[in-house]
This record gives structure tokens, sequence and C-alpha cells, in this order.
């Protein structure tokens, strides 16, 4: 199941999470876990190269089928008995593969992944964090005939009477000729149908509905109310095929220095997050996952951003659930210059995009969307790159605010580019200047260039600590006593301010990182965790909770 709810009732749909075969080029073989990383695995705790994914698949008739990949770190190629049938790069977003006319019976399925750095990977590159190697998220068999619901996406307006619009628009795929069909979407007990014409085989065409006036509660932060919104494919009178997804009504508006969700200044208090774990790797069960909630919230967090990467659709329905805000972003950190022109990197990243909007758009969670954290947003040819992935995040949804995470303090040349300024600083840390004195000259220089009338989000500040090391006298950088004052310098500074409209702690939990960063991260794991990679809370805990909770 890729999501925390059944996205279909009549279309069938059946699970390939499980025990899988797994196979190395130099012929070690294991049984592994899908959704998993190979490096829970022993052996392979380290490895980074190529291996097979293999099991057996039943289909229990003759049918058009969907193969429906969550996540595959980081480069996928399928196999159907023995044909290739499709293939996705990057491993923080789905992909299907469609295969038509197979047979009812016994079927070989293979997933060649591969996890490692080169030429073909402009965003898996050595980097802060770890590219793991495996079928990271769940995979489920679709059944298909003659058309299908291939995508559905959703948006809200308010009317004056506090009533809602729900706009939904569908993409139907065609498997053969089809003269007439229908469509009807169906929310909050009512339902708009619409018909569909001169569907032509391998074709697919967009359905738009609206269904007004819709007397709703509202989503809000800390408060998921949540709707089912199922979308309905008829032909000659009879349903076959349907999605279903979650989705909330709520407003997100700029206005002036304020963001505002339903017409409220909100005071974002949040954590960046990676997908990590010190024993699961990249791949989090639900369980898992809510534990990384609760500790949040715990701590007085409302929001979480989704560093460096989209994230798992099942942490966004939680999120969804929670009423917790979400910054959800591209897959791109502090790429060179090199890579940012080549070819391979535009078609990944605009792929990116593409996919990370389309599957997560629907999310009432995510209130703004980043692109590029820390790339070459302090020169004219960054500017290019910036207004490029920028524009493409709107176009595909005007819906939202767009930013990015900057480090280019006091010579950023794009932030006339974004709705929100954004900056990742670490001031007591990196820098000796006390947090207070440089938050000062950042704001004034954000609004002498131009950016007054925009909110501002401290979108990274921390402090490292290795868990466990400690200094009597609160001195000695990566201890747990020097972390907490430094936190709580910056956090009290950051949440006095005014100006700011919120901040994001570097980070929730120590993280592996690329084995090419030893040299600049002890343990080979960035350790600004305010807890460690089993989630034990360091003293850092404490503070953040305590001055989240007061502000």
């Amino acid at each position: 199941m890729l999501r925390m709810f059944c996205e279909h009732e009549i279309r069938y749909s059946e699970s390939l999470d499980g025990i899988w075969d797994l196979r190395l080029p130099d012929g070690r073989q294991y049984k592994t876990a899908v959704p998993g990383v190979w490096e829970t695995i022993p052996d392979l705790a380290s490895y980074q190269g190529k291996a097979d994914y293999e099991r057996e698949v039943v289909t229990g008739y003759d049918s058009d089928i969907l193969l429906r990949f969550g996540g595959v770190s980081h480069t996928a190629k399928v196999f159907f008995d023995g044909v290739p049938v499709g293939s996705h790069y990057n491993a923080y977003t789905g992909f299907s593969v469609l295969i038509k006319g197979v047979k009812a019976g016994v079927h070989a399925l293979k997933v060649e992944v591969d996890d490692s750095f080169g030429p073909e990977s402009a965003l898996h590159i050595p980097n802060d964090y770890n590219t793991y190697g495996g079928i990271n998220r769940s995979v489920s068999l679709e059944y298909v005939d003659g058309a299908y619901i291939s995508s559905m996406s959703f948006y809200s307006t308010e009317n004056e009477d506090g009533t809602f619009n729900a706009h939904v628009k569908a993409e139907i795929t065609a498997l053969k000729d089809i003269e007439e069909a229908g469509f009807t979407a169906f929310i909050a007990g009512r339902s708009v149908s619409t018909d569909i014409t001169g569907l032509k085989k391998d074709g697919t065409k967009s359905v738009s509905v609206t269904v007004k006036d819709l007397d709703v509660t509202r989503w809000d932060v800390l408060d998921g109310n949540l709707y089912d919104l199922a979308g309905v494919l008829d032909m000659d009178g009879q349903a076959v095929d349907d999605l279903i997804d979650r989705v909330g009504f709520r407003t997100v508006e700029i206005d002036g220095q304020k963001i505002l969700i339903n017409h409220r200044e909100i005071k974002i208090k949040g954590f960046n997050r990676h997908e990590d774990h010190g024993q699961l790797g990249l791949s989090m069960d639900a369980g898992t996952m809510m534990c990384d909630l609760q500790l949040m919230l715990d701590m007085g967090a409302n929001s979480v951003r989704t560093c460096h990467y989209p994230n798992d659709p099942k942490f966004l329905d939680l999120c969804d659930e929670l009423g917790i805000l979400v910054w959800e972003e591209d897959h791109a950190r502090a790429l060179p210059r090199e890579i940012l022109e080549g070819d391979v990197f535009k078609k990944q990243i605009s792929d990116c995009n593409i996919e990370m909007i389309t599957q997560h758009v629907n999310h009432p969670s995510i209130y703004i969307w980043g692109v590029l954290n820390e790339c070459e947003s302090e020169t004219e040819f960054g500017y290019s790159v910036y207004k490029t992935n920028l524009g493409q995040l709107r176009d595909l949804d005007p819906t939202r605010p767009v930013s990015f995470a900057s480090c280019r303090h006091f010579n950023d040349v794009c932030l006339d580019l974004v709705d929100v300024v954004s900056f990742n600083i670490y001031p007591a840390w990196y820098l000796k200047e006390p947090v207070s004195d440089f938050l000062t000259r950042l704001l004034k220089w954000i609004d002498e260039d131009g950016n007054k009338d925009k909110p501002v989000l401290i979108t990274e500040i921390g402090a490292g600590a290795i868990a466990g090391y400690h200094d009597a006298f609160r001195r000695a950088k990566w201890s747990e006593e020097r972390q907490a004052d430094i936190i709580r310098e910056q956090l009290t500074a950051v949440l006095d301010n005014k100006r700011i409209s919120g901040v994001y702690v570097w980070q929730f939990a120590d993280v592996r990182v690329s084995e090419e960063w030893f040299a600049n991260r002890p343990r080979t794991m960035n350790n600004k965790g305010v807890v460690d990679e089993m989630r034990r809370p360091k003293l850092a805990y404490a503070v953040v909770k305590e001055i989240y909770g007061r502000n």
C-alpha cells in the first residue's frame, strides 16, 4: 500500500511488499524486505553499486497491469518476464509501469537497482546525507482495463460566505479507442459528473469539474480535518475505474511580511528532517514516521521541512492527519555550477519537480514549495537556473507560494524570484558573531535589497553535538551542553524578532552522510540533531521544547 489509506474500491490492487530475492553482480544472494534498503544487511552496510531485486508475481486473470513503485534508490530498470518494461531515476518520487496483455499465471519481476555516483546522476552525489540503495518505498500491482484514471489533482477556493469550491482535474488514459465515457468526482457528500468523448488508444485526456458551495470544516494547523475525494470513471453505464485521495480545505496567503493560513498569521516552529534512521536507513515504516512526528509535536513544533527531497507520501499523509505544515522541496542540495550547467541535471530536476507536484499536490499540509537548497544563487548564471525552476513550480501549482533556502548571505541575487525569503544561518556555531547581531545585519540587508514586503523564514539554524559527549563547563563544541546553549540563544533571538515568520531547527535527528564527507563530520554523521539517529533525546530537546512552548 503506497498510502495510509485505500486508493481504490473499484480497481483491483494488491501489494507487492514483502520478501524479495536480492542478487549482486558478484553472485552474492540474500533475502531482503521491500520496502527497505540493502544497507540493513550487515554484509552490505557500505555497499554502493548495482543489485537485482527479484520475485514472482501471480496474476489472477488476463489484463493490462500497472506496476507502481513508491521509490527506488536511485535508478531503476524494470523487467517483466525478462523483457525491459520501464525505468526511472531518483529515490524520492514514485513511478508507474504499464504492461499490456498480461496473461493469468506466474510471472518473473526483476528490478535492477543502481545507487552509484557518476555522470548519469546529477542529483544523487556525495553529499551531507547518504544515498541508500534499494526499493525504499512500497510497490503495488494494479489491474486496469480499457481506460483508467492516471492522476487526479485538487485545489479549493473560498467563497465570501465561508463555503468552499472543490476544483478537480483528472487525467484519463485510454488503452483502446473509446467513443464515450464519464467522470464523476465525489466529495463531502456531493458529486459532479462530466462526459468524456474521443478517447484514443494510448492517449490521455484531461477532464475538470467543480463541486461548488461546500459547507466543510477547514483543515488547519494542528487540526487536520480531511475529506475523501473519489474520482470514478464509467463506460457504458458501468464504473470501471476509480482513484481516491484525501484532501483538506484551507487557504494559504502571503500578506506583506506575513504568512497566513486560513487568514490567520502563523509563526512557523519547525524542524528539518531527513528520511534517515540509524537502524532502517532511508526506508521507514508508518509507525517510525509517526514516532518522529510525535516527538516533534512534543517539542511544540507545527511544521517540518523535507530536506532536501520529496518525502514518502505516507509521511505526508500523517502530516495531513496531524495538521502539521510542510515545506516540501525538490531534490537538490549545494550542487556546483558544473552540475547545474549540464543537460543531465536539467532533465532530472525538471522530472523531479513535475513528479513532486503532480504526486503530492493534494496534500493540504504542504503550504510552500522549495527548490535548489544552497545552490549558486549569488551568480548571474544561478539566477537563470532559479528562475527556470521556480517558474516551473508556479506553472505546475499556482496555488502555493515558492521559495528556496539560501546560504548566500548579503550577496544573493535571486530573492526577487521568491514569495518568501529564506536563509540558512549558523551564528554562534560556524560564526562567532552573536545571533542577534547577525540577524539584525541580515534582515537590514534583505529589506534594503528590495524585499521588505516579503516574509522571512530561517530555514536552518542549529549546532552539533555528539550524543553522550558532555562538558561540565559548557564550552566544548560537539558537547551536548554547548549545543543546548547555542540553540537557546539562536531560537530566542529568532522567535523574538517580529520581522521573522518562523524557523526550522537543523535538524531533528542525526543522519548518516556520504563517506566522502567524513573529514568534516564526526562518526560520518551530521550530528546536529536534537535527537540521535535512534531518536534518543540530547539536552537540546528540552531547550527546544521550552522555547517553542512559550512562543
